[in-house]
């Protein structure tokens, strides 16, 4: 049987990894992690449906899909702004990446935190709840109120992991947000406002004592093999220990689409890596392993 990727999975609030067919491999802590990617990275599909020319992708590409499955996946997407009619509730939050790193964003209220977990937000706080347009009214006026953008680069995010602040420090940034969004005027009509409650998931991504970031994954190549222990997982990162005492991060995201094939941890960590981004200034804004 094949093996082939679909990426991470924070189900539960606990990371595995997703495979072609649905089945999900939990991923501990501390656990040894050793594969070979093999063969030609392959478009997984989009929304449940194979890509019907099993394209190849460029093994750099984050997203992982090729040019028309990209476009059905976006065509179905509340964060692409395509998607008007959903009757279910939306929850708009304030997010905290790293000292400096904050954003604005709406996700389903039926999801719970997923969509935090999933774009690896350290802290983070509701602000309101209500209908989707209204929740998309309020995330827009709130990033040009407050000056935040809609999305942070996952290579800040990463940098910043190693190197936080006290948990006292990432909920007061985050309270300063919630108190700037609340004196935003007109919001407040349209969307029933929330409580400041600020939640932490420095602990779930076990981000505590990370050692510095050495370099991150470029791609994975064919024959080329990742091996190391599993120290932190964030949004679609995995932080490893790799043999040579190096701390690496892997976007799983560039998974996606591989056949992986179990190896041994004799084999040594052969994907190409780059030297890690410095974190940004302050006042910036299964069965394989």
């Amino acid at each position: 049987m094949e093996w082939r990727c679909r990426g991470i999975t924070w189900n539960g609030g606990v990371p595995g990894l997703r495979w072609q067919g649905g089945k999900v491999s939990a991923l501990a802590y501390g656990q040894p992690l050793a594969f070979r990617a093999v063969g030609v990275r392959r478009c997984p599909g989009a929304r449940g449906n194979p890509c019907p020319l099993t394209a190849a992708v460029p093994g750099r590409a984050t997203g992982g899909r090729c040019a028309e499955c990209a476009r059905l996946d976006r065509a179905h997407s509340v964060a692409a702004d395509t998607v008007a009619d959903d009757p279910q509730p939306y929850r708009v939050y304030l997010a905290w990446f790293g000292p400096g790193m904050t954003k604005v964003g709406i996700t389903a209220e039926a999801r719970g935190e997923a969509r935090l977990l999933e774009q690896g937000a350290v802290a983070f706080s509701w602000l309101g709840r209500g209908p989707l347009m209204a929740a998309r009214r309020t995330e827009e006026v709130l990033r040009q109120a407050l000056g935040v953008p809609d999305r942070v680069a996952y290579e800040r995010k990463r940098a910043a992991r190693h190197v936080l602040p006290p948990v006292a420090d990432r909920a007061r940034e985050v309270e300063e947000l919630y108190r700037r969004a609340r004196r935003v005027g007109g919001w407040t009509e349209t969307l029933e406002p929330l409580e400041f409650a600020p939640r932490d998931h420095a602990g779930a991504f076990r981000l505590d004592g990370l050692p510095p970031l050495a370099g991150t994954v470029t791609e994975l190549t064919d024959g080329g093999t990742v091996t190391g222990r599993l120290l932190a997982a964030a949004g679609p990162d995995l932080h490893l220990l790799a043999p040579d005492g190096r701390c690496l991060a892997l976007d799983t995201r560039l998974m996606g689409g591989w056949a992986l094939h179990k190896a041994g941890a004799e084999e040594g960590f052969t994907v190409p890596v780059t030297a890690a981004a410095p974190a940004s200034d302050p006042d910036e804004q299964g069965e394989l392993f």
